[in-house]
């Protein structure tokens, strides 16, 4: 018995598929992929510089920043504000000598507390197999994340023996004796005692250190009037004792002259390049990066059927088969060149469209210029799926004249639907606010939306608490000074 059935089934384009692969990609990234393609297909190959030039001079072209509004019209008449010109490549790429990345030249953590360690201390090699255990389970604070037994068990199950507890302690202390004080500790507490421990004996270091030893929960929620009277002392020897354990170092690592493998400035690669010429009120884009001229290799083009076959059966079928093989290799060129040109005009739609939006902060560089923006607002001017325009602008940073920033930070939310505030001036008005606080009786999250409303900002409490959380600034309880 057959039995006819209808269903809908989605299925994934491949060319969307692989196009996403390359929005995803940063400047790195994709000159990586362009590379391996090079090598991996002999039917791609880089066209003449000379060639690409000539046709980028064709194809330049010009619009100032109330021209990028432009292409969302149909016609001049519907276009609210006039226009002048953009440049960039034909191709939509630019040259780029990422000249702002700095060389790793310094040593590791693990180097720098080793060469400490063996430099003060003479050890056996079993005490030095140890230590390098320990070290290298460093975090990037200079704290030990695991316990020593479980060490112990790595060391046995790749080293082949089994250390003793005691030979453990005994090198683990050694390692904690180091400068900076502090390193080994196993959470914040404990380094702030190393390092107290390390100070010279006072009135004030000894009140510090039974802080931190005996009262640590009070300090943390910052419950001074109960300090003063647990310790039984001033407010003024309190204070001394707090500001001690202020100067502390909570991250004993980062006193270490090491490299980039711990906690040092990271340095981008932009992806795109955004000038303003005050003069002519002219944009400039250019998606940055060494990307080359793709074409197709000349004796990939002859593709037509073999007109004389051989009378030979073997040499016939190699004669198919290398036809087979120009033919796929071809195709595979000719649609990576395609992803390639689409990418480039994927990336110079959406960041034009951004630039469009947010024109007012590319010209001031202040963040509180920053205009509400999600990503369906670009969807809406460029016709592109949202997950688009997600992959084009995750981890892709823009070189402006005011600095470096990543795409990601001009999607901001609205704080209500009906204001068209954006959360960055909302988060720049609080920080304002509580900077010019009174430390001594910080402001609650009410008091600081009260403030906000005297601004002309009518923010509700609770999204002023989001807001002060995005900011790494804790209650007012926690921000309040003796």
């Amino acid at each position: 018995m057959q039995e006819q059935q209808q269903r809908l089934q989605q299925r994934l384009n491949p060319q969307y598929v692989a196009l996403g692969r390359l929005l995803e990609m940063s400047v790195a990234e994709l000159e990586e992929e362009i590379r391996s393609r090079l090598n991996d297909n002999p039917a791609l190959e880089v066209v003449s510089p000379s060639s690409g030039d000539e046709h980028a001079q064709e194809n330049d072209f010009h619009e100032t920043s109330e021209q990028l509004q432009q292409a969302d019209y149909a016609s001049e008449d519907d276009m609210p504000i006039s226009s002048r010109p953009y440049s960039h490549r034909a191709d939509g790429y630019e040259d780029f000598d990422p000249t702002s990345i700095a060389a790793d030249d310094g040593v590791s953590l693990y180097e720098a507390v080793m060469s400490r360690l063996e430099s003060e201390y003479e050890m056996s090699d079993t005490d030095r197999r140890i230590a390098a255990y320990i070290i290298g389970n460093f975090d990037e604070s200079g704290y030990l994340t695991r316990s020593l037994s479980s060490i112990a068990d790595d060391i046995a199950i790749a080293e082949g023996f089994e250390p003793r507890p005691e030979e453990m302690n005994r090198v683990f202390s050694l390692i904690r004796t180091l400068d900076p004080p502090g390193l080994g500790a196993v959470d914040l507490r404990d380094a702030l005692l190393l390092q107290l421990d390390a100070k010279k004996a006072s009135v004030t270091q000894r009140t510090a250190r039974e802080i931190v030893a005996n009262y640590f929960d009070l300090l943390s929620k910052k419950h001074y009037s109960r300090l003063v009277a647990q310790l039984e002392i001033s407010e003024k020897n309190l204070s001394e004792a707090l500001d001690l354990i202020k100067s502390l170092n909570p991250k004993p690592a980062s006193a270490l002259s090491i490299g980039a493998s711990t906690d040092r400035v990271r340095h981008v690669n932009p992806d795109i390049s955004l000038e303003y010429d005050n003069d002519t009120g002219t944009f400039t884009i250019s998606l940055l990066g060494n990307i080359p001229e793709l074409g197709i290799e000349e004796s990939f083009t002859e593709l037509a059927p073999i007109e004389k076959p051989s009378a030979n059966a073997a040499v016939r079928q190699r004669q198919r088969q290398a036809l087979a093989f120009k033919r796929r290799k071809y195709d595979d060129a000719s649609a990576f060149i395609g992803l390639l040109r689409m990418r480039a005009e994927t990336m110079m739609k959406i960041v034009k469209t951004i630039v469009d939006i947010q024109r007012t902060f590319f010209i001031t560089g202040e963040k509180a210029d920053i205009r509400p923006m999600i990503l369906r607002d670009i969807s809406e001017r460029t016709g592109l799926d949202l997950s688009v325009i997600s992959r084009a602008t995750a981890d892709k940073y823009i070189l402006t004249t005011h600095g470096v920033y990543p795409l990601k930070l001009f999607f901001n939310e609205r704080p209500d639907a009906e204001s068209d505030v954006s959360s960055h001036e909302i988060i720049k008005a609080i920080q304002t606010i509580i900077d010019a606080e009174d430390k001594h009786s910080p402001m609650s999250d009410q008091a600081i939306a009260d403030a906000l409303v005297t601004r002309g900002y009518d923010i509700a409490r609770r999204t002023v608490a989001k807001y002060r959380e995005r900011l790494g600034l804790p209650v007012a309880r926690l921000r309040r000074n003796l």
